[in-house]
C-alpha cells in the first residue's frame, strides 16, 4: 500500500491514521482507550483526526495526554472547527483552543467541519492567515460535495484547500459519480470517515455480505478489514478508521500489508455498485 500522499504544499500525510470521533467522552473507556492510541501510533498510525465538536473539546484533550511522549514532528495532527466558530471573530480563538487541549502550538491540518453561515471567502482568508503564522501548515475542509467546492476553489486562496473529508465506504459509494473526479482535477485529497460502514445510508449488511465474507476468509481478515482495504484501493484515498479496541486498532494497521486483487476489487463492485448518477452526500 502506498503509505503517504503529497498534498500540493509540499506536505506529505499518512494515507492511514485513526478517528477520534465519540473517543475521549467516557472515564470508564479512558484506558482501554489510551492503549488503543498508543498501540496504533506504534503500530505505525501516525495520523489523528479529532475536531473543537468531539465530545465538546474532551477528545483533544484526550489525544493531548496520549500523544504526551510521543515525538510531536512524527505525528501528523487533524483538527476541525465548528461551522458556528468559523468566522473571523471566532476562529481564533476556536484554533488556539484546540492547541491548548492537543498541547501543541501547530496543527498539520485544519479543516472547516461543515458548511455554515459564514462566507467562504472569510472562512479561507483566516485559514490562509493561519499558515503564514505557521499555527496551522495546511487546511481543507469536511463534508463538502462537488458544488460546494467548486465555489470554494473560486475564491481567492480557495485553491490552496488539499482535503475534504467525506463519508465513504464500499456501502455508501455517492462521492464517486463527481466529487472524486472532481478533487483528483483539483489536486485535492478525500478522506474518509467511516470507512467501516459505521454510518450512512447503506452501512446495513455490508459485514455479512458473501461477498465480504469470502474475501476476507481467502486473506484471513476480518470483514472489517476487507472494508478497508476497499477504501485504501484507491491510492488517493485517506482512511481514518474510529477504533476505541487496541486489538481493533492493529487490525486497521495490518491493513497496510493488504492489497486486494482486480478480481476481486470486481465482485465488491458488483455486489456494491457505485451509483451511476448524482445522489445527495451522504453523512453520518
Amino acid at each position: 500500500m502506498k503509505e503517504y500522499v503529497t498534498l500540493k504544499n509540499g506536505l506529505k500525510m499518512p494515507r492511514l491514521g485513526m478517528g477520534m470521533w465519540y473517543i475521549g467522552e467516557e472515564s470508564t473507556k479512558a484506558r482501554g482507550e489510551y492503549e488503543a492510541i498508543r498501540m496504533g501510533i506504534d503500530a505505525g498510525l501516525k495520523l489523528i483526526d479529532t475536531a473543537e465538536m468531539y465530545g465538546m473539546g474532551r477528545s483533544e484533550s484526550f489525544v493531548g495526554r496520549a500523544i504526551k511522549n510521543y515525538d510531536r514532528s512524527s505525528l501528523f495532527l487533524v483538527s476541525k472547527v465548528l461551522p458556528s466558530n468559523a468566522g473571523r471573530n471566532h476562529i481564533r480563538s476556536s484554533l488556539e483552543h484546540s492547541l491548548r487541549r492537543l498541547e501543541t502550538d501547530y496543527l498539520d491540518l485544519y479543516l472547516y467541519h461543515w458548511i455554515g453561515e459564514t462566507p467562504f471567502p472569510e472562512v479561507v482568508e483566516s485559514m490562509e492567515r493561519f499558515v503564514e503564522e505557521g499555527i496551522i501548515r495546511s487546511w481543507g475542509v469536511s463534508n463538502f460535495d462537488t458544488e460546494d467546492m467548486i465555489e470554494l476553489v473560486e475564491h481567492s486562496g480557495g485553491e490552496n484547500c488539499v482535503v475534504n473529508q467525506v463519508l465513504y465506504h464500499l456501502g455508501s459509494r455517492g462521492i464517486e459519480y463527481d466529487l472524486l473526479p472532481y478533487l483528483k482535477d483539483k489536486n485535492i485529497f478525500p478522506m474518509s470517515y467511516c470507512p467501516l460502514a459505521q454510518g450512512g445510508s447503506l452501512s446495513r449488511g455490508i459485514l455479512q455480505d458473501e461477498t465480504v465474507q469470502k474475501i476476507a476468509r481467502n486473506h484471513n481478515l476480518s470483514p472489517s478489514q476487507v472494508l478497508l482495504a476497499f477504501v485504501l484501493a484507491n491510492e488517493d484515498m485517506i482512511a481514518i478508521p474510529r477504533s476505541s479496541s487496541a486489538k481493533h486498532m492493529l487490525e486497521n494497521a495490518a491493513v497496510r500489508n493488504t492489497a486486494l486483487s482486480q478480481e476481486e476489487l470486481a465482485l465488491l463492485n458488483k455486489a456494491f455498485p457505485a451509483p451511476d448518477h448524482k445522489v445527495p452526500l451522504d453523512m453520518c
